[in-house]
């Protein structure tokens, strides 16, 4: 293993540098265990059978490996400056055949990426912590584009990607997660938005068109803030490098407490996207829907 630096190279770390390693570690870990699963649990035959090229099996131990060479990377750095890396998570990944294995993969990696991209901009006092990640977001990168191309759709279909915070990034990660000896500091899990339709097409194409009727769920006794009934919600999607887009929801009763949202796909949302509920209309950024303006999720929604 290649560490990016040494221990006379490594700058103290700040408490933010800290707080984006921790979190880059814990995704790492996650991602190890995804594709090191996707790995031993098919056989050679079973990802041809499922129409895979031959060797896709054996890339996708490649990608466990580099996943493996970040994580303990990352936790040299934590550990070259005083601190304790967390340890792994038990994990369950709603897979069931190579298909659906690397559909999930895809998912993951963006939220991956997403995390890097959004970490990076905490970095800035740290140059040499700013290479390193940029360095790893590259590889995860062509990790999603090699999945892509397996399933047949776009392996760069986008001029951006789109950044989340490390709030939301936590909690699209948690889903997967049975327990942990140690939960991620100062970190908090929200309440749960689950996006029920559309599903993302087997090849990711065609795109999901803008006016598409998008069905979520959230359980409002799970809210951190009193919200009344009559009171408009609202999905804000942020998605590349734009401002978010909120849509108002027109709400309904769901089964087991739950309520039914649905809104319209905005206009010009395209690729990963990620939707969160709000009770603002619009005029936050990202930032602060993520500091004190999620009610609900993050929901990953795959446009295309």
């Amino acid at each position: 293993m290649a560490a990016p630096l040494t221990k006379r190279q490594q700058q103290p770390l700040s408490e933010m540098d800290i707080s984006v390693l921790q979190l880059a570690h814990y995704l790492e870990n996650l991602e190890y265990n995804l594709y090191s699963g996707g790995y031993s649990n098919f056989t050679e035959e079973e990802y041809q059978s499922a129409g895979f090229e031959a060797g896709f099996r054996e890339n996708v131990n490649v990608i466990a490996q580099h996943e493996a060479t970040h994580r303990d990377t990352l936790a040299q750095v934590l550990e070259m400056g005083g601190q304790t890396p967390l340890p792994e998570c038990t994990y369950s990944f709603p897979y069931s055949d190579p298909k659906s294995f690397v559909d999930l993969s895809n998912m993951i990696t963006s939220v991956g990426i997403g995390a890097y991209i959004g970490g990076s901009t905490m970095l800035t006092d740290n140059a040499k912590l700013l290479e390193a990640a940029g360095s790893i977001v590259t590889v995860e990168a062509r990790h999603d584009a090699y999945l892509r191309a397996g399933v047949g759709g776009s392996p760069f279909p986008n001029s951006f990607d789109t950044a989340i915070t490390a709030l939301w990034a936590y909690n699209l990660a948690h889903m997967f997660i049975v327990s942990c000896p140690q939960e991620l500091p100062g970190v908090t899990l929200l309440p749960k938005l689950t996006l029920e339709s559309p599903m993302p097409p087997p090849n990711l194409q065609p795109p999901t068109p803008a006016g598409t009727t998008l069905t979520f769920s959230y359980d409002p006794s799970t809210f951190f803030t009193h919200v009344a009934p009559e009171d408009p919600l609202y999905i804000a999607f942020i998605n590349q490098v734009s401002d978010p887009k909120f849509e108002k929801v027109a709400a309904s009763p769901g089964e087991g407490g739950l309520t039914t949202a649905t809104v319209p796909l905005p206009e010009g949302v395209e690729g990963v996207a990620f939707a969160v509920l709000t009770t603002f209309e619009g005029g936050l950024n990202a930032t602060q829907l993520s500091e004190f303006g999620t009610l609900a999720g993050p929901a990953e929604v795959v446009a295309g």
